[in-house]
């Protein structure tokens, strides 16, 4: 007997417990041997996805439930890797939406939630990490109906069905009164509400691609679902290009999901998921299908990206030193090639031919693809992240997000006046038993450029930041979100800590005793408003006198580390972030400029 289908997405806000969840469905469903050694969140297989517990690509798995192959696709919580997210739900029949039954529904959850609805899906609405003392499951469960009114939810998807798990305790119930056992509950329910899906196995072959991946041995494997018909292990079959060209081609290698293993079909039909070899022009949206008479399925569209950076060679004084790829023609060619697999990204030629206007969904996304081109070896520098902006009815439109912050009760008052400097408006308040707060703002987009490292101060590290992109509103003009100068080095040289403990008073340093530094360099912020250069190279003059105090143990202030992600939020509109293997530095864009005293 042939086995049903489900094909099911996992949506959520980041942190939300997605690929906890789907770690006890694949353990319960006899996916590993006995005894076998399994990883936390074992679906998170890309390094920066380990190192920041988030996950960035969506991944496919499927499990064997009482006669049903069950696809699972594991998809981003953040709205910056939105592109993924909206692909992926074209795969499938139904989808668990989680939600955290302490903090309820968040910026994200109402991202994903929107695509889904749109999608036309009715989903299953889990929610999570009930076993955590302060979770409150049932007032979440109001705030999610809510939601789903808010955003236009049809009374089929309102009346949607609800279960309360425990991820990492792997137990899913239908009611709270219920024993905690296990994840049948869950296996059962999308069983009983996920419809099988659609397609009929006797029409022409179409399979639309949704993932790309690369092999290799095999090249680049295309991943989607087949619509109708069926595909056969070396079949001949016509790849239907984005302009309508037509590419003829042979299925080298037919590949099924089983697991976290691919395992070899030699046929598939109408409604599953698979992945196929032999098809290297390949790219997201297109459709494979068959040779004699090629039908395409309707181009996969995707949000607009709503901010843009210059990327750009590095021709700073260090240029070329830590760097394996450096110059512009290697550059180019990498972004071309993040094109092929990044669906929300968007690169054209700057104003000069070393530079690259790259425009994505958010400095996290983009700050994610800078990190994994750094980490490949490439060096080069970057601009300060700008909106891009549209024309509606001939006025000046431009991005705003949707804000919620979770802040201690001594914070709220500097944030709602910082919040206010930069444009943004107060919608709800609300105060918790545990002495918190939680404020939802609408703000422009341009009004959260780094602001995060303000949150962190006015917060003192306490505080939580979320949000996703809302709509396009009109510009709501000029607004400040700096409101200190820099120090500038106009040396070049190595640090030291004698110059730097005299001109410790002058503001806070970005680098440590010892760090290379060369004229323009940003070294620190000043603690006034105008830019001020120094010398952090200059050496104590050594005399064969010795001091009345004697030695004493004098210690620097900790620098502020300046990571990646800090560093993009920072910079100013005359300033560049130099991105290397090794290191990230901050610097004026003109620095010959500078005056050496």
């Amino acid at each position: 007997m042939s086995l049903l289908i489900r094909n099911v997405a996992i949506i959520a806000h980041v942190d939300h417990g997605k690929t906890t969840l789907v770690d006890s469905l694949l353990k319960q469903s006899g996916v590993f041997r006995e005894g076998e050694e399994v990883p936390d969140c074992v679906m998170d297989s890309n390094t920066l996805e380990r190192e920041r517990g988030i996950t960035i690509l969506s991944k496919n798995t499927a499990v064997r439930y009482e006669n049903t192959l069950i696809n699972i696709i594991d998809t981003p919580g953040h709205a910056d890797f939105g592109g993924e997210v909206e692909r992926v739900l074209g795969m499938v029949d139904g989808c668990i939406l989680i939600v955290d039954a302490n903090e309820g529904p968040m910026p994200q959850t109402r991202f994903v939630l929107k695509k889904a609805l749109e999608k036309g899906l009715r989903p299953i609405v889990v929610v999570n990490k009930i076993d955590r003392p302060q979770a409150e499951p049932d007032q979440a469960v109001d705030k999610v109906f809510d939601l789903f009114v808010e955003l236009g939810g049809d009374d089929d998807q309102c009346d949607f069905t609800t279960l309360f798990a425990s991820g990492i305790s792997g137990f899913a119930k239908v009611n709270l009164e219920d024993e905690s056992v296990d994840m049948q509950p869950l296996f059962q329910t999308i069983l009983r509400c996920v419809p099988p899906p659609s397609g009929d196995e006797e029409k022409p072959l179409q399979l639309q691609v949704t993932t790309l991946d690369y092999s290799e041995y095999l090249g680049r494997i295309i991943i989607g679902r087949i619509n109708n018909g069926k595909i056969v292990a070396g079949q001949q079959a016509t790849l239907i290009k984005e302009d309508g060209s037509y590419v003829k081609g042979k299925v080298s290698k037919l590949l099924g999901f089983e697991g976290l293993q691919r395992v070899e079909l030699k046929e598939s039909t109408a409604g599953n998921i698979v992945a196929v070899a032999g098809f290297s022009d390949a790219n997201i949206g297109e459709t494979l299908a068959c040779s004699e008479s090629p039908q395409a399925l309707p181009l996969i569209k995707v949000d607009e990206p709503t901010l843009q950076m210059t990327f750009s060679v590095n021709d700073s004084p260090f240029a070329g030193q830590e760097g394996k790829f450096v110059t512009s023609r290697q550059l180019r060619d990498r972004l071309m090639r993040e094109l092929e697999t990044n669906v929300a990204l968007k690169v054209s030629t700057g104003d000069s031919s070393d530079k690259f206007l790259v425009s994505g969904r958010g400095e996290l996304h983009l700050g994610i693809l800078i990190e994994t081109m750094r980490r490949e070896g490439y060096e080069f520098q970057v601009a300060q992240p700008q909106v891009i902006y549209r024309q509606v009815d001939g006025k000046s439109h431009e991005p705003f997000e949707y804000l919620i912050l979770d802040v201690p009760e001594e914070a709220v008052g500097s944030c709602m006046e910082r919040l206010g400097q930069r444009r943004g408006e107060m919608q709800d308040m609300e105060t918790g038993v545990n002495g918190r707060t939680q404020l939802e703002f609408i703000i422009p987009a341009r009004g959260l450029l780094g602001f995060r490292g303000d949150f962190i101060r006015l917060s003192r590290g306490d505080g939580i930041m979320n949000h996703s992109f809302l709509d396009y509103r009109p510009a709501s003009g000029n607004l400040e979100t700096r409101y200190n100068g820099v120090m500038i080095s106009f040396e070049e040289g190595v640090s030291t800590f004698y110059a730097m403990k005299n001109a410790e008073d002058r503001g806070m340093f970005f680098i440590s005793p010892g760090t290379k530094v060369y004229r323009g360099m940003v070294i620190g912020e000043h603690n006034r408003p105008p830019d001020i250069e120094i010398n952090v190279c200059k050496t104590k003059q050594l005399t064969n006198h010795r001091a009345s105090g004697g030695e004493e143990l004098v210690q620097l202030q900790t620098p502020q580390e300046m990571n990646l992600e800090r560093a993009l939020e920072y910079i100013g509109p005359d300033e560049l972030v130099e991105v290397t293997p090794e290191s990230i530095r901050l610097r004026k864009v003109k620095t010959k400029k500078l005056a050496k005293k």
